[in-house]
């Protein structure tokens, strides 16, 4: 546990192979409740960037081990976490571990279903300089919708990223809208501070996050010209990654 609190604070290079070493060590413990919960927290930390193909597959291992092991509970009807994590690994990381169990199969068809509920989402929101933004009538823009909040290290990190993306691309045709549920009292200085030029929309009442599925920020959605979803991140991007995402776009 000390070794996974620690992994924000390394540089990412050295922290793909931390990450890699902590899955591998994990699967070798005893099957315990303790060993599920190190598996899934290692997992909730393992998408925080690119960390490469590799790391995502030994914890994607190691979580499915771990379940095999030691099966958990519906938590009141509803897919145990540990289930989704890796459902998410899986359908968004594109990595093998696929469990025989019906709350893994649950929830990849959940997943699904909220990419469908997506493709024909819209939604108004007010940005923090009073101009309303409806998705629907971007049509024509390529528009990444990104989920997040000051409290937030993942997102915090990523948003210089869409900053240098948005200098880049916005001649181009690319929108960000960047949406938080927090208080504009909250969002305003943070945003002031840091000098982010992108629309920060607000969601106090939480209608478009629940609209989008969204549990856990940073996510991240694209839709292309024709107002097709085409890319999706379940965690935070790097530069590098959210290329590959507005590529799909046919933004380059």
């Amino acid at each position: 546990m000390d070794q996974l609190r620690g992994l924000r604070q390394l540089p990412d290079d050295v922290r793909a192979n931390a990450t890699r070493q902590l899955a591998i060590q994990i699967r070798q413990l005893a099957a315990t409740a303790n060993k599920l919960k190190l598996a899934g927290a290692l997992a909730s930390l393992s998408t925080e960037g690119d960390f490469g193909s590799e790391t995502l597959q030994e914890v994607a291992t190691t979580l499915a081990d771990a379940l095999r092991e030691r099966p958990v509970p519906a938590d009141k009807d509803q897919p145990a976490q540990p289930y989704v994590q890796l459902a998410q690994l899986v359908r968004y990381e594109h990595v093998k571990g696929a469990v025989n169990d019906p709350q893994f199969a649950a929830t990849m068809a959940k997943l699904e279903t909220d990419e469908q509920r997506r493709q024909s989402a819209d939604f108004t929101l007010m940005d923090l300089s009073g101009k309303e933004w409806n998705l629907k009538s971007l049509r024509g823009k390529v528009v990444l919708v990104n989920f997040w909040a000051t409290w937030c290290p993942p997102c915090r990190k990523e948003m210089p990223d869409l900053e240098s993306l948005y200098s880049r691309f916005r001649d181009q045709g690319l929108v960000i809208l960047a949406i938080s549920d927090e208080d504009a009292g909250k969002v305003k200085p943070f945003v002031a501070e840091r000098k982010f030029t992108y629309p920060i929309l607000l969601d106090p009442g939480r209608k478009v996050n629940e609209l989008f599925r969204v549990e856990g920020i940073p996510k991240s959605f694209v839709y292309d010209r024709k107002g097709a979803l085409v890319a999706q991140a379940i965690d935070m991007r790097t530069q590098g990654q959210f290329l590959a995402m507005l590529a799909q776009a046919g933004l380059q």
